[in-house]
């Protein structure tokens, strides 16, 4: 029995980050910035999900909810993608040629970008400075290494398991060197910063933590409701997407939507300067 409460003691410090009760109390401010972060799985050009005119639905989507900034994960250049709100982006490619990487669409001004070329992946990091009213602020996009685990529980089980393992392993490994290089980028500058992440890990993991301790909080765990599920895997409420902010950016509100056109659903996150 002690045991077990110690177990629960021990865990009850991450509880938050993994369920949380609405505040209900919607803060309001004159000078709001919201700033979308979406996992789109290349706009589904493999026809993963039985669905035509993924492109224009996410297009649609977007113009729906105004955010002033939307951070892409797995990007792919579409002509189909119609976001003429957007006066700035910044597109990133692997390499010459290329239509998939990350990209960051502002209405506001950016005055300044960035990559963080994570080695021997797929795998990205960009940044843009962009300028609200007399404010510059830094937004990433990041995507760290992926588990390479398949979102079916009777899939994983028929997998070998130290094969999985081992994969895994070598996916932390991968994950923990990248946010190295994010650290040393973070340290680069003055400027109050917001992080859109896919982490590919848990919010209360290792790699969290680490990015965690440069003077961020998890816009989620502020102003989040229940367990903010970004990802599908099987039954399992996973979050794996998340908004970090500096600790001086006041947040206001934070939204998981249900938008089933990616195997990722969006969140959004506002921010008051």
């Amino acid at each position: 029995m002690l045991l077990s409460l110690f177990a629960i003691l021990v865990g009850f410090g991450y509880f938050n980050k993994i369920y949380v009760f609405s505040d209900s109390v919607k803060y309001q401010s004159p000078n709001v910035l919201k700033v979308m972060s979406y996992n789109v799985r290349l706009f589904n050009h493999y026809k993963w999900i039985e669905q035509n005119n993924i492109t224009n639905k996410i297009s649609d989507f977007i113009r729906n909810e105004s955010p002033d900034v939307v951070a892409f994960q797995d990007y792919y250049k579409d002509p189909d993608l119609k976001l003429t709100d957007f006066k700035y982006k910044f597109e990133k490619f692997k390499h010459e040629g290329s239509r998939i990487g990350m990209a960051i669409f502002s209405k506001y001004k950016i005055v300044n970008t960035g990559t963080i070329d994570f080695p021997k992946t797929q795998n990205n990091a960009i940044f843009a400075d962009i300028i609200k009213n007399r404010d510059t602020l830094r937004v990433y996009a990041v995507h760290l290494e992926s588990l390479k685990i398949l979102p079916d529980v009777e899939e994983l089980q028929k997998e070998d398991q130290q094969k999985l393992i081992s994969r895994v392993g070598k996916s932390f490994v991968k994950q923990e060197e990248q946010v190295e290089m994010l650290k040393q980028s973070f340290e680069s500058t003055d400027l109050p910063k917001i992080i859109c992440m896919d982490m590919n890990n848990a919010p209360f993991s290792y790699v969290s933590n680490q990015i965690l301790k440069h003077n961020l909080r998890d816009a989620f765990t502020v102003a989040g409701n229940g367990f903010g599920k970004t990802f599908d895997f099987d039954f399992l409420p996973i979050r794996i997407d998340v908004i970090f902010s500096e600790k001086s950016i006041k947040v206001l509100d934070f939204k998981n939507y249900e938008v089933q056109l990616s195997d990722h659903y969006p969140i959004m996150a506002s921010f008051a300067f």
